[in-house]
């Protein structure tokens, strides 16, 4: 281990004996470290001149090591002064190397000025490739991204891109969420109050992941899924393909909406936004505190899947069938109409998770794929699902819950939509609720958040 400090393996051998041994004398550092007396006296002085040793004066010399704690900060000093003086030398070739390269640079040839593409898969490749994309801009960098890596580019790369508002150059973004945030705005406000030309705009219209610089080159990612560094980017030059990204861009901000306008009160429209976009396969968790946030939710999640068309079940658990039906007329779904043609089913929870007193996966997985070919066998063009837990937790059956969730995340197969409904306050009371919490999460694509402080005025909706 001494050695990786700057030693030899010698040297180290010989002054972790001296340390040990305290002061000494040649020989008897030569007998115990097993090293040569002419090495040793041939290394005395590299010693002495690193700091490491002290010569006491006598008949014969004798040798002292000074305290290991001390030592060991005068090598790690003495490689950072190493490191920093070959830095120097570098950044002093690196300038004389430009100047030279720069004055002998071949013309390129009609070969060398065709499109080029790179494909990048590392992280840091990645963030390379984008502050060069925006050291190198000089009039529009537009970008269309995430909530998350907005917030991460445009806080961890602040720098860059404010030298590059200061050139002059105009910055649009498009964000693929309709969330309000105020972290989101704080950061738009910080760009602005500068005079920079910043505009920030969301959509809920499904697009891919870029960035475009000058009309001149992209840069994209190849799954909006994940983080930057998750998933490669292709980056282009290619004046075709740049240009047709560039006026899908362009298109897409003229339908979006400016940041600033959303409403962060309006459940219903967030809901029913956000409704419309769920595709075939997803799984969510809705938590609530309120009856009112529960239907408002649910219900504008049903309705939507009937008014396209879609099959729609509902299990109760909290309240009765009965119940249910008459808080949906009031939400203003025509509940007879769509149980005579099939569109909808009202069950109760012992017709369907704990049947006979006892819950069984087995049992409740068939009831799903039973109901799912029924309404595909009437013509409808999908089918959604909702269904409330609570009966899991007046039953204790948690364990039970847990599974079921995993399995219906992991093995079903059916081109459906659901929405697993929790009690925040009964999730709260459980046994472990920070476990059962994190197990839930795992097992859903999508969390949706409602009735934040009691009040019904608030959703947030995010990825799991």
């Amino acid at each position: 281990m001494l050695s990786d400090f700057g030693l030899t393996y010698n040297q180290a051998k010989v002054y972790i004996t001296i340390a040990q041994i305290g002061v000494a004398s040649v020989s008897r550092v030569s007998k115990v470290s097993k090293v040569r007396r002419e090495d040793i006296y041939r290394m005395l002085p590299k010693l002495e001149k690193m700091g490491l040793i002290e010569k006491i004066l006598g008949t014969p010399i004798r040798i002292r090591a000074i305290p290991m704690e001390e030592a060991l900060s005068i090598l790690i000093k003495h490689e950072r002064d190493v490191s920093d003086k070959r830095v120097s030398t570098l950044k002093a070739k690196k300038d004389k190397f430009l100047k030279h390269f720069k004055a002998y640079k071949i013309r390129p040839t009609f070969e060398e000025e065709e499109a080029h593409f790179a494909l990048i898969s590392q992280r840091e490749g990645i963030i390379n490739r984008v502050l060069t994309m925006v050291k190198n801009a000089e009039r529009e960098i537009d970008v269309i991204t995430s909530r998350d890596e907005f917030i991460h580019v445009f806080t961890n790369y602040a720098k860059s891109l404010r030298e590059a508002i200061r050139k002059g150059v105009k910055v649009r973004v498009i964000l693929d969420t309709f969330e309000h945030e105020d972290l989101i705005m704080r950061i738009l406000e910080e760009y602005k109050s500068t005079g920079a030309s910043f505009d920030l705009k969301c959509t809920d219209q499904p697009s891919g992941h870029y960035i475009l610089v000058d009309y001149k080159e992209a840069l994209i990612a190849t799954s909006t899924e994940g983080t930057m560094g998750k998933n490669p980017r292709l980056w282009t030059d290619e004046n075709v393909l740049v240009g047709l990204m560039q006026k899908k861009f362009e298109g897409l901000w003229h339908a979006s909406v400016d940041m600033k306008t959303i409403e962060t009160d309006d459940v219903a429209e967030k809901v029913t936004r956000f409704v419309k976009h769920l595709s075939p396969s997803e799984h969510a968790i809705f938590l609530y505190q309120s009856p009112e946030a529960k239907y408002e939710v649910l219900f504008n999640y049903l309705k939507v899947g009937l008014e396209n068309g879609e099959a729609a079940v509902y299990i109760a658990s909290e309240e009765n069938p009965s119940q249910i039906r008459g808080a949906m007329k009031r939400f203003g779904i025509e509940v007879e109409k769509n149980e005579k043609t099939g569109a909808l089913r009202i069950l109760g929870y012992k017709d369907y998770y704990i049947i006979d007193e006892k819950f069984d996966i087995t049992t409740t997985m068939g009831l799903l794929k039973k109901l799912y070919n029924e309404a595909m066998a009437k013509g409808f063009k999908g089918w959604r699902g909702a269904g409330e837990a609570a009966c899991f937790f007046e039953h204790n059956l948690i364990q039970d819950l847990i599974e079921y969730e995993r399995a219906l995340h992991r093995v079903l197969d059916l081109p459906i939509i659901g929405v697993c409904a929790y009690n925040a306050n009964a999730v709260i009371k459980a046994s472990n609720p920070m476990d059962l919490y994190h197990e839930l999460l795992k097992a859903h694509g999508t969390v949706l958040f409602t009735g934040v402080d009691n009040k019904l005025g608030k959703i947030e909706i995010r990825r799991a």
